[in-house]
């Protein structure tokens, strides 16, 4: 069987940067196991699997070079604004079957995708002692701001660190021991994350490692950034509900991730994360 792959960087900050995406169309002949070969042979930090469903408009399967995830941010809005942009989708909502759930898509006629995300699960609290060490710096940094390190998850469950503003670039992260900390709070990683200033365009800065799932560090994470823009919103961090987040600046691959929270009476009812893409090659593969 002969398919095509595309590279796709979502979270585009004007068109360059973001995270690159594996995408493959016409999925539905396919295996596991031969999406996880081929997922494997892009390397991407994800690549997504599109299908035909019989109550969703496509079924998306994600796959890191290692391991299925259940939920990627940056892969669905590759794959919807691929879909987009070969004529597949006009601008409009859809809705997708994912491990994570049956989630919302809307494509804006400028191409702007926007993907509804799992409602927020506050699962628990982490000791900044352990987590810091993973970090190089000293758990007196995170201790001093008062904000709690926790796992969220609205699709994959990171766990939220707060760090003082000037700290995100001056963590060096040790991958082994932060594959441990994962593996042993079942999360898929690390979001770490400072406060922009007051005059800056955006709300933070953020980095993420997922080693423990095959990736050092990841330039745009829309599930990461959706369970932040839920962290912040109930920490009320921020004033507001809607937040623009800077990543990737670390690796010189910066991307911008736009994210919405909703609630009634301070309760979350609903998290939209938005971004723009760039088609970048295509390529075949044979399986």
């Amino acid at each position: 069987m002969t398919l095509k792959a595309y590279q796709v960087d979502a979270f585009t900050n004007q068109g360059q940067g973001g995270n690159p995406a594996g995408v493959v169309l016409n999925a539905d002949k396919l295996s596991p196991q031969q999406m996880q070969t081929i997922a494997k042979t892009l390397g991407f930090s994800e690549t997504a699997f599109i299908s035909k469903d019989d109550e969703c408009d496509f079924h998306i399967r994600f796959f890191t070079p290692n391991s299925e995830v259940d939920f990627c941010g940056h892969a669905t809005l590759a794959s919807f604004y691929l879909l987009f942009q070969q004529n597949i989708i006009s601008a409009a909502s859809y809705r997708q079957r994912t491990k994570a759930g049956k989630l919302a898509v809307t494509v804006y006629p400028d191409g702007l995708v926007e993907m509804q995300q799992t409602l927020p699960q506050f699962i628990t609290k982490v000791p900044a002692e352990a987590v810091a060490a993973s970090l190089n710096i000293s758990p007196d940094v995170i201790n001093a701001l008062a904000y709690p390190l926790e796992i969220v998850s609205t699709g994959l469950s990171d766990i939220i660190i707060p760090l003082p503003p000037g700290y995100l670039a001056k963590i060096t992260p040790n991958f082994a021991a932060i594959t441990k900390l994962s593996e042993q709070y079942q999360v898929i990683g690390y979001h770490a994350f400072e406060l922009a200033p007051v005059d800056s365009s955006f709300t933070a800065s953020c980095r993420n490692f997922a080693p423990a799932v095959g990736i050092n560090e990841e330039s745009a994470t829309g599930s990461a950034c959706g369970a932040l823009a839920s962290y912040l919103f109930k920490h009320q961090l921020i004033d507001g509900s809607h937040y623009l987040f800077e990543q990737g600046r670390a690796m010189n691959c910066p991307s911008t991730i736009k994210a919405s929270i909703t609630a009634e009476h301070q309760q979350i009812t609903e998290v939209k994360v938005a971004g723009y893409a760039q088609l970048i090659t295509s390529h075949i593969i044979c399986t």
